[in-house]
């Protein structure tokens, strides 16, 4: 049979056994990463330096001393000082894998072997359609949705779907959505985001209506009747509902099918198209997807994802599909990234780690159990509301304070273990957990930051 000179290149036994050489030797180096670590001092000032030259070239310095390695261990990252840290944010949720895994390092490495880097919406390779295709497939299974179209990321995923869904309602301008929203840090996607510190001296377009997130001291009902007021007030000139099925930055709160149900029916009613921006939830609450975890597939027309997928995407309905120029875009994803990403989308089906009794929830419940421990116990008080979606899981610590927040991610990563903020009044901390967590991995977890937060209280 005959075939391309790429395709022989790629399935020649000496070009997979150079990968497989590679993979082993990155192996090599991995294992040796054991655990916590803190810094060598011989690499201590150099690191220093680079540290501070980023911040001068960015115009702010990072929020943590972090440049890695290139080098981890599942869940353990190396940074450039030597030091090893526990990643339980993982990029913000893109390493759902954590760092070196071999099938991933594997995949990247056969995408670097393209003759290009970037692939686009003019000239794809074999990766944009396996990739988009894997996804059609997936999407596909608890929803109406079919179409594919890939971004680079999450921003201009969700840029993709509100053009689709104003085009859909021809140009009609209001955009329904949560209070605590974060959508992005495009112009558009920042007026969506509701978190003041985000849009300082962003001019405000007036186009946002909001909506109360579920809150189990108020009735279920309040917020489907503020979404009334609103329909009744702009009907005709909205544009769309877009949702998290749980609240992000707005500190990974969840809800339950009940509290969604009545509002996406709602909507329906009045012709308002759906949009679920899954971009932090895709691969991380059991399901592919979270409206699978909540079992509302058949309400949703758009969808968009990114993070752990290493590439974004919006998904639609047959309905939705756009007039020829409304979607574009030079670059749609790097080979090494779709390649990833389609290895991580096999692992997460065809592992253990999806359903009820997958892997995925298994860490989530000893996680959020161990948390709660920690409240009830040597920690009484000061870890509280430990909760959220599978692997996205919060806790507001101490008092709920910025400062006290802040002060505590500080101290866990001085410490060994780093993850990151979300929500305000009270501020949370929240874990971005990778799907490779052991029991022995949360056991280093609760120690660190049982140790942290009685160093602040």
């Amino acid at each position: 049979m005959s075939s391309t000179l790429g395709s022989q290149l790629h399935n020649d036994p000496e070009s997979n056994s150079l990968l497989d050489g590679l993979v082993e030797q990155v192996l090599t180096y991995s294992k040796r990463i054991e655990g916590i670590k803190g810094p060598d001092t011989a690499l201590e000032a150099q690191a220093q330096k680079d540290i501070a030259a980023i911040g001068a070239v960015r115009s702010r310095p990072l929020f943590y001393n972090y440049i890695g390695s290139g080098l981890g261990r599942g869940p353990y990252v190396e940074l450039e000082d030597g030091s090893v840290k526990l990643d339980l944010i993982n990029g913000i949720g893109i390493h759902l894998f954590g760092h070196s895994h071999p099938r991933v390092v594997r995949a990247a490495l056969q995408g670097a072997m393209a003759d290009i880097m970037h692939q686009g919406n003019l000239q794809p390779n074999q990766e944009y359609r396996e990739f988009s295709e894997r996804l059609a497939k997936l999407v596909r299974k608890n929803s109406r949705m079919h179409h594919v179209w890939l971004t680079t990321c999450g921003t201009m995923a969700n840029e993709s779907a509100l053009k689709i869904t104003r085009q859909k309602k021809k140009g009609a301008r209001m955009i329904l959505t949560f209070r605590h929203a974060f959508a992005g840090r495009s112009t558009m996607m920042t007026e969506i985001t509701d978190n003041p510190s985000f849009k300082v001296g962003m001019p405000d377009y007036g186009e946002v209506l909001r909506l109360p997130f579920f809150d189990p001291k108020e009735s279920k009902d309040k917020t489907l009747s503020v979404l009334k007021e609103h329909v009744a007030k702009h009907e005709g000139n909205i544009c769309c509902f877009v949702f998290e099925p749980m609240l992000g930055e707005g500190g990974y709160r969840a809800a339950s099918r009940d509290f969604f149900v009545p509002l996406l029916d709602f909507c329906k009613d009045k012709g308002i198209p759906i949009w679920a921006d899954e971009i932090q939830t895709f691969t991380r609450t059991g399901n592919f997807f979270a409206f699978e975890t909540l079992g509302i597939g058949q309400y949703i027309d758009v969808c968009t994802i990114a993070k752990t997928a290493q590439n974004g995407a919006v998904m639609f309905t047959e309905e939705f599909k756009p007039d020829p120029g409304l979607l574009g875009g030079t670059f749609s994803g790097t080979a090494p990234a779709l390649r990833a990403g389609l290895e991580i989308m096999s692992m997460l089906e065809n592992d253990g780690f999806l359903g009820a009794d997958g892997k995925v929830m298994k860490i989530h419940k000893e996680f959020v159990g161990m948390l709660n421990d920690l409240n009830a116990t040597s920690c009484k008080g000061l870890l509280r509301e430990a909760g959220g979606m599978g692997l996205m899981v919060a806790v507001t610590p101490l008092d709920g304070s910025k400062e006290k927040q802040i002060a505590l991610l500080k101290t866990m990563f001085k410490n060994g273990l780093m993850t990151f903020g979300c929500g305000s009044d009270p501020y949370r901390i929240r874990f971005l957990l990778p799907a490779v967590l052991t029991s022995k991995d949360i056991e280093v977890a609760r120690k660190v930051i049982e140790k942290s937060v009685l160093e602040l209280a």
